[in-house]
């Protein structure tokens, strides 16, 4: 039996020739097929050739998913510290006067006058030289039995003097009116807080210094790709600064906020910087990679059975304890939103340009084994999230089965014409369909 239909408007079924009631064009002849299920398409070899249909098949495949994201460097606030002042006075002389210094630890920084300082060597030279004279004896004790030297040394250990220091004023027996301020860690001088000739108190800022061995890199996460970040991942990313190298790190902390204006997450990654090639407000472009399971979810084979810090990224190791860096409980990966199971299945997997996807529905074209000429059986399928080139197939195909993966539009058309389920038309087309809305038949 035949069938009758428009080459522009497939859904028109007549069961004999005449004029398209949407657009006039002369109906066209089509062989319907009942004896095979539909929704199939039988074509010659000759056919297949010209419409180029290459097939590959359904495989269980280790797959990743890529996350790109956009930052700046920054520095690691566990690295940042102040130089403050241990006592009152003027500061009479500034050795690091601007910023941006690399200083280390025991570089001298400020020249301090204090009057409190001159008053409590004072007390030292007395105290040691009572202690002298009376040769340890009660002479040397105050009424309280406290040795009177050692209390004036823990005196000035708390005013800043070092022990080299105090040692110094007790041989020479003379106090000293100024105090040498040293750096107590090494670091860039990233802000300077005091100008030369100013007074102080106790606890004024001096300057503010930045570790830059290690540093942060913010990043921003949309929504969408929040299911393939965790705590722990390794980031790789890029400066312009440096066209062609790749610099890596690991997420040490996920904001549990969302900017309401960006509809971003910002994640920060810890980077080791021995170099010092990144330079705080840097921009930089990341990259996450996060391999899937079989049901697309996030897995980390390589975790399984580890014990991972919670502050500390890159502390794992295969038995509980504690973080050697911050004494912390190490937790288990799944904590983290791992999956770390005994057996980590791959995914089926299809090639990016299998399906034919509407939004709602996803439709593949799987080659019928067996057939006497090439034929393809439309099938709708239930897709899990897309890996690079590949999605992953959650229902619908099995291992092995040969999927189209060029040449698909071409078959789906066909089968539109013939009025079958396709993936525009689920159900099919029926006869005799009313005419669009605001159209005429052409007369």
């Amino acid at each position: 039996a035949e069938a009758w239909t428009c080459s522009m408007h497939p859904q028109i079924r007549r069961t004999g020739p005449g004029d398209c009631p949407l657009c006039g064009m002369d109906l066209i002849p089509v062989e319907s097929s009942s004896a095979a299920p539909a929704p199939m398409l039988s074509v010659a070899a000759e056919a297949a050739a010209l419409m180029n249909v290459e097939t590959v098949p359904v495989r269980e495949k280790p797959v990743e998913t890529e996350v790109e994201m956009v930052g700046k460097v920054a520095y690691d606030e566990t690295r940042l510290g102040h130089i403050t002042a241990w006592v009152d006075g003027r500061i009479d002389r500034m050795f690091v006067d601007y910023a941006g210094v690399n200083v280390k630890k025991g570089d001298h920084l400020v020249y301090i006058y204090s009057e409190e300082l001159y008053s409590a060597q004072a007390e030292l030279i007395d105290a040691v030289g009572y202690s002298r004279a009376g040769n340890g004896s009660e002479r040397s004790l105050s009424p309280g039995g406290i040795d009177m030297a050692e209390a004036t040394r823990n005196k000035l250990r708390m005013l800043g003097l070092t022990a080299e220091q105090i040692e110094r004023i007790e041989e020479q027996e003379r106090p000293t009116t100024h105090l040498t301020v040293f750096a107590p860690f090494g670091g860039v001088v990233i802000e300077k807080h005091r100008r030369q000739g100013e007074r102080v108190s106790r606890g004024d800022l001096l300057y503010t210094v930045a570790d830059l061995g290690q540093v942060w890199v913010n990043l921003d996460a949309y929504e969408s790709d929040l299911p393939w970040i965790r705590y722990g991942q390794n980031v790789s990313f890029t400066v312009e600064a440096f066209p062609g190298e790749t610099f890596i790190g690991r997420i040490g902390f996920i904001n549990p906020m969302l900017d309401e204006t960006t509809r971003t997450v910002k994640v920060r990654v810890i980077v080791p910087n021995p170099d010092g090639k990144l330079k705080p407000g840097m921009f930089t472009r990341g990259k996450v990679r996060a391999r899937l399971g079989a049901g697309g979810e996030l897995i980390a084979p390589e975790l399984r059975g580890k014990w991972i810090s919670p502050m500390h990224p890159w502390i794992v190791k295969d038995a509980p304890g504690n973080c050697d860096v911050c004494g912390m409980k190490l937790v288990e990966p799944k904590t983290l939103g791992y999956e770390t199971a005994d057996v980590a299945f791959d995914p089926l997997v299809i090639p990016a340009s299998a399906p034919l996807i509407t939004g709602k529905r996803a439709v593949v074209y799987v080659e019928v084994p067996d057939a006497d000429q090439p034929t393809f059986e439309g099938r709708e399928v239930v897709l899990g999230p897309r890996a690079g080139d590949y999605y992953i197939v959650l229902e619908g195909l099995d291992e092995g089965e040969l999927v189209v993966v060029r040449g698909n539009f071409k078959i789906d058309s066909e089968i539109q014409i013939q009025a079958k389920p396709s993936m525009m038309s689920p159900e099919g087309a029926e006869n005799g369909h009313p005419p669009h809305a605001g159209t005429h038949p052409h007369e």
